[in-house]
């Protein structure tokens, strides 16, 4: 029996098992044709694809190899005020730094120890005029206002400027020195001395241990003299007659080996003004006196404790605080190559950096001469060109800079690192401002800036350049008008090597 079926049939249904193994043959045989043939129509199309993509013409090869249309970089004209500035770091100190070092005055008390017996203020605390900062065995120290460094006790007596210091310190804590002259100790400043102490809780020194025992031997001497004086005058009172005769042989001057009474009342008037010059000596030498070690004169006030060294019940052998004195400033230090920019006067941007605060200032001075950092000096290290061992050389930090803020900072600030910016430079008001980019320089020395016009024309613009900061320039336009807010000036091209200028 013949059967015949079309390729569907094939494809479409299974060939019946009844039709036997010859059948089954030609099925398969059909179906193998067919996948060699699908199998070859897609690789003849892969080998068309990868052929088309290989092989192109001399023309497309050429424009493919050339370089891409070069990109105009431009930026817009801008009209602000620009500002040129230096920006360096600075340190919040005040403008004196004392150490107080407890000296113990002569009591006249050999037992006596020195040592910190009190400690009124702590590290930050405000200190001001007059007030006690520290007690050593029962002494005070305080501070009072002054320039002029204590080098000697203040006596009953002394003269000097120092002594003229002080009578202004008293006056302006409200003890007044009377009709002293200004630079005695007189009884006037001696009052005065007398009531501070007795404000601050104390009793003044005396100037001398023993000028009780002075006045008294005084005292008593021209009281002594005295009474001598009023005895010759009630003798003279009593003498009749003339009061003085012929002397006699013997070289007396009343005849009978005396003397006259109107001779001993004169010697007794000498002998009397003597004693009571020698009282008045005394007790003008008596009185309080200031120690050298009880008190402390800074420039100006505010005041501040920078740092205490010391505790109560501690030997007083060294520095037991230290004080700063004056509004607080800014030091910070700048290079050889930045020195020249900055001016006393030039603005500066106070910013704590841990706070966020900003304070306005001014630049106050710039150092002449560099500022050596810390280290022992190769000089006096003892060896040859600071070759000692341990010595370390002296190395310039930089020119010092003192700026000086615009208000008062707390003393919560003091020893902070702050961030400075000084205002070195800037336009008098807004100026046309333009990337330093932007401006060319020709062969003749003109600057140039080049302007892009919306229809992608270009035209050059003369200009002369000033401020320049951040990366921009202010210029100003030779022929008015010719450039304006708004514009754009070309700053570049950016190529297959990057921008080009």
């Amino acid at each position: 029996m013949t059967v015949t079926r079309s390729v569907g049939d094939d494809i479409g249904e299974e060939p019946s098992r009844d039709d036997g193994p010859a059948v089954s043959g030609t099925v398969l045989s059909r179906r193998r044709w067919v996948v060699t043939a699908a199998a070859g129509a897609v690789l003849l199309a892969g080998a068309g694809v990868g052929a088309s993509t290989l092989i192109k013409s001399p023309a497309q090869a050429a424009a493919d190899a050339a370089a891409p249309e070069p990109d105009v970089l431009s930026a817009v004209v801008d009209e602000r005020v620009l500002k040129d500035s230096v920006i360096l770091r600075g340190t919040v100190t005040a403008g004196q730094s004392v150490e107080v070092t407890p000296v113990l005055a002569e009591t006249g008390d050999s037992g006596t120890r020195t040592v910190v017996t009190k400690l009124p203020v702590g590290a930050g605390d405000r200190v001001s005029e007059g007030q006690v900062v520290l007690e050593v065995s029962g002494r005070p120290v305080f501070v009072m206002k002054g320039t002029l460094p204590v080098y000697r006790d203040l006596k009953p007596g002394s003269v000097g400027d120092d002594v003229r210091q002080l009578q202004k310190a008293l006056a302006s804590l409200g003890h007044h020195t009377g009709r002293d002259a200004p630079g005695t100790f007189g009884a006037g400043t001696k009052t005065a001395l007398s009531a501070f102490y007795r404000d601050i809780g104390y009793d003044a020194l005396p100037a001398s241990p023993d000028e009780e025992d002075k006045i008294g031997a005084a005292r008593e001497a021209e009281t002594t003299a005295r009474r001598a004086y009023q005895d010759a005058r009630k003798a003279l009172e009593s003498t009749s007659g003339p009061s003085r005769t012929a002397a006699a042989s013997d070289g007396t001057e009343d005849g009978k080996g005396g003397t006259d009474p109107e001779t001993i009342l004169a010697r007794a008037a000498e002998d009397l003004q003597k004693a009571e010059d020698l009282l008045a000596e005394a007790e003008a030498a008596a009185g309080p006196m200031l120690p050298s070690g009880e008190v402390v004169f800074l420039r100006g006030f505010p005041a501040h404790v920078a740092k205490v060294s010391s505790a109560i019940g501690s030997p007083a052998d060294g520095a037991a605080l230290t004080l700063a004195a004056g509004e607080l400033v800014v030091h910070g230090y700048v290079q050889e190559t930045q020195k020249g920019l900055i001016r006393a006067g030039h603005p500066v941007e106070i910013l704590s950096e841990l706070s966020g605060a900003v304070v306005k200032g001014e630049v106050g001075s710039v150092a002449d001469s560099l500022s050596l950092s810390a280290g022992t000096d190769p000089a006096s290290a003892g060896g040859e060109e600071g070759t000692a061992s341990g010595a370390v050389p002296a190395t310039p930090d930089g020119y010092l800079i003192v700026v000086k803020p615009g208000e008062a900072l707390s003393s919560k600030v003091l020893g902070e690192d702050m961030r400075l910016t000084i205002e070195t430079g800037s336009t008098e008001g807004k100026a046309l401002v333009v990337p330093v980019t932007a401006v060319s320089s020709g062969a003749d020395g003109r600057s140039t800036v080049t302007v892009l016009e919306e229809s992608g024309k270009q035209r050059r613009v003369a200009v002369r350049a000033g401020t320049s900061a951040d990366g921009f320039l202010a210029v100003n336009p030779a022929d008015d008008g010719a450039l304006a807010a708004g514009d754009r000036v070309i700053t570049g091209v950016k190529g297959t090597t990057g921008m080009q200028r």
